[in-house]
């Protein structure tokens, strides 16, 4: 005889944990269980902690929608709950006057987005505020900031037990069973068990796909393929040589080696992109050299034995090489028939900054 909850919420990344304290506020029995032995420690705690102003994407998409809200939300609750955070401001440079047309369309892109205050900079303009940077022109960004990931998520998880919710860690969910009156879950580890929840919030990150391939009673077409696209960071050794935020053009498939900063003025270098076909963290040094030359573009003084190997991150996409720009998807009963299900997928950038504005979609998805 399985065990009954109301809710479980499947990943305690920054998501999942904003999705679990949403519905635990408004009165739902959550548990949010997660695979690993801590809290985010895959995709949450592997990026570059930036509180993006949502500049770039689609106008009608989630990302573009959910960004803009997200944002807003995310500066109101690090002042409400006292999470480390930072309004820097951000400058997307052009590196030569080919590139200046690419400013003009992301400016316009942010103006259909309701991102109204971006600034252009010309190439004297900009090095006068960073007197290091090489560029033939800028867009500066004022509501860009960075934010403690780690503090964030923890708050998150103390609001979640605050009302009486819990996270359960080592706790891999390895199949769900479609009922009449909820999902049966099959959870593995040092104490396999069983579950049947009213609501199941699939927040896997990476392992999305898998565990909603893994639900019998769910069609097969709503399933979508993972596709991972590794990104690297470098770290910079001594004083920063910015600050503001450093961002090229974007590339295809991320936003460009760029420059961001943390929260004790360290700066750091990535992420690159690497599509990979299984999830591995390992650091390839051999790529130093395209780092170097992709940095100097806009930072001709990097003195090279200054930057250090410091982290990867994976982003779980929904298309690969070429793909071109995808969406958040947040498929609910109305997507896939199956009740109380909700699956997320593709919560690449901005996940973090819209992982609240997340949260009330996903509380207004399941009637909460």
């Amino acid at each position: 005889m399985s065990e009954s909850v109301d809710c479980v919420v499947i990943g305690a990344g920054v998501v999942g944990l904003a999705c679990g304290a949403a519905l635990a506020a408004v009165g739902r029995e959550v548990l949010v269980l997660e695979r690993e032995s801590g809290i985010g420690s895959e995709t949450s705690s592997r990026n570059s902690e930036v509180i993006h102003a949502g500049i770039y994407y689609r106008p009608d998409s989630l990302k573009a929608r959910l960004c803009r809200e997200g944002k807003n939300r995310l500066y109101d609750y690090c002042l409400a709950r006292g999470v480390p955070y930072k309004q820097l401001g951000k400058m997307i440079v052009a590196t030569s006057e080919d590139h200046l047309g690419d400013l003009e369309a992301i400016h316009g892109r942010a103006g259909e987005n309701g991102v109204n205050d971006l600034a252009f900079l010309s190439g004297p303009d900009a090095c006068a505020m960073e007197p290091a940077l090489a560029c033939t022109g800028a867009l500066y960004s004022p509501s860009t900031g960075i934010i403690d990931s780690r503090a964030f998520m923890q708050a998150l998880e103390a609001d979640l037990t605050s009302y009486g919710g819990r996270v359960v860690l080592n706790a891999p969910v390895q199949a769900g069973f479609t009922h009449d009156d909820g999902i049966r879950l099959v959870i593995g580890g040092k104490e396999p068990t069983e579950l049947r929840a009213r609501t199941v919030i699939n927040c896997a990150g990476l392992h999305a796909p898998a565990f909603a391939a893994s639900i019998i009673g769910l069609a097969r077409e709503y399933v979508p393929a993972a596709f991972y696209a590794k990104g690297q960071y470098y770290r910079m050794a001594g004083g920063a040589p910015f600050s503001h935020l450093v961002y090229p053009v974007p590339p295809d498939g991320g936003l460009g080696i760029h420059l961001t900063l943390d929260l004790a003025g360290q700066a750091r270098f990535g992420p690159d992109v690497q599509w990979i076909s299984h999830i591995d963290y390992g650091f390839d040094d051999s790529r130093r050299e395209a780092f170097i030359a992709a940095i100097r573009a806009y930072y001709p003084a990097l003195e090279p034995d200054r930057i250090q190997p410091d982290y990867t991150g994976i982003r779980p996409k929904l298309a690969g090489a070429g793909g071109g720009e995808q969406d958040f998807r947040v498929d609910g009963e109305a997507v896939h028939g199956v009740p109380g299900l909700v699956n997320l997928f593709g919560i690449e950038s901005p996940g973090l900054t819209a992982s609240l504005a997340i949260a009330n979609y996903v509380k207004q998805l399941v009637g909460a």
